[in-house]
């Protein structure tokens, strides 16, 4: 399982040096997200300062596709951050995929999710914190990265057998020039498919003595900053990805979490906490923030946050906020 992370990011200086070489300065970029021009020599930023910043660079670029291609070939291997630059030294495109996968949970705000069937592999982005999730920008890039370390760690053009985004991407031909294969659009999830023989390829850049200097080091990072977290911070997050998909109960998240329900109510116990509170907090929170997107219907909400009817949502939302959904909506925008 993985787990959420505290709302800071850091940001590698070699996004801004990155950005310098395509022609885009840090401090227009600072400028058109509204935030201090400190923010370039600020090592950790919050999460909403973080899309911010990938958001005005979309702005800056005009088209998505356009601006994700140059970045992601211009970006630099070597200024890549100790847990990124650990995937392209891995033995193969598998080892470093899987690398990638479970250090991303030390650099948030996304989530890889792998999977091997047939002759494909499919990689499904999600957000750490579903209320929160990134501009389509950063979907984009994330996507593109991981081809990108397939290509550079093998030293082969690979192509992707599929790429799917959730919202509109821009110049579609120049992203399927890139992946070298279709993409598509409007669906329901962003995912990248890739040929699975792929993954077998070897790494020209593939070194032993360096991963075994670096791997310890970065595992014991992540167990640290896992153990720094609440059995109830570990149940919201969980459920935030866990409502849309049927229902769930605390037998469900103890089983992600690998004890018995019992156990689980004991350390929510010891917290002050209940699996019912944070089941009604985590809805909160994400009905509030889902709300405040005007492309989505109250029913799309509804849905979101794990109601299969929008009655109960109603009678809900009220109790939470004293307002109907649709007046806290207008409540918001005025």
């Amino acid at each position: 399982m993985n787990a959420p992370s505290a709302d800071r990011i850091k940001i590698a200086p070699g996004f801004w040096t990155s950005l310098r070489g395509i022609g885009v300065e840090p401090i227009d970029v600072a400028r058109q997200a509204r935030l201090p021009l400190t923010v370039i020599t600020e090592p950790l930023v919050t999460t909403a300062q973080y899309y911010s910043i990938w958001q005005a660079y979309s702005e800056l670029v005009g088209d998505i596709a356009t601006g994700i291609v140059k970045l992601a070939t211009a970006y630099e291997t070597a200024q890549y951050p100790p847990a990124a630059l650990a995937t392209f030294h891995a033995r193969d495109y598998r080892d470093a995929l899987n690398r990638m996968a479970r250090y991303k949970q030390m650099c948030p705000p996304e989530n890889l999710r792998i999977q091997e069937e047939g002759e494909q592999c499919s990689i499904e982005l999600e957000w750490q914190h579903d209320e929160q999730p990134g501009p389509p920008v950063l979907v984009v890039i994330t996507l593109a990265y991981l081809l990108e370390l397939g290509r550079r760690g093998t030293g082969r053009h690979l192509k992707a057998r599929s790429v799917e985004f959730i919202h509109p991407m821009g110049d579609v031909q120049a992203l399927e020039d890139y992946f070298g294969c279709r993409v598509r659009t409007g669906t329901d999830r962003n995912r990248l498919k890739l040929n699975r023989d792929d993954l077998d390829c070897p790494f020209t850049s593939y070194n032993e003595e360096l991963l075994e200097i670096l791997t310890p080091a970065l595992d014991r990072m992540l167990e640290e900053q896992q153990s720094q977290l609440t059995i109830s911070d570990k149940v919201m997050w969980i459920l935030s990805r866990c409502l849309t998909r049927g229902r769930i109960d605390i037998q469900n998240v103890a089983s992600e979490l690998g004890m018995s329900e019992r156990t689980l109510q004991r350390r929510l116990t010891e917290e002050g906490a209940s699996f019912k509170q944070l089941l009604e907090k985590t809805r909160r929170e994400m009905a509030v923030a889902y709300l405040a997107d005007p492309a989505l219907e109250i029913k799309e909400v509804a849905f979101l946050v794990g109601y299969e009817d929008q009655n109960s949502f109603y009678r809900a939302f009220r109790s939470w906020t004293g307002e109907t959904p649709a007046n806290w909506r207008v409540a918001q925008e005025n």
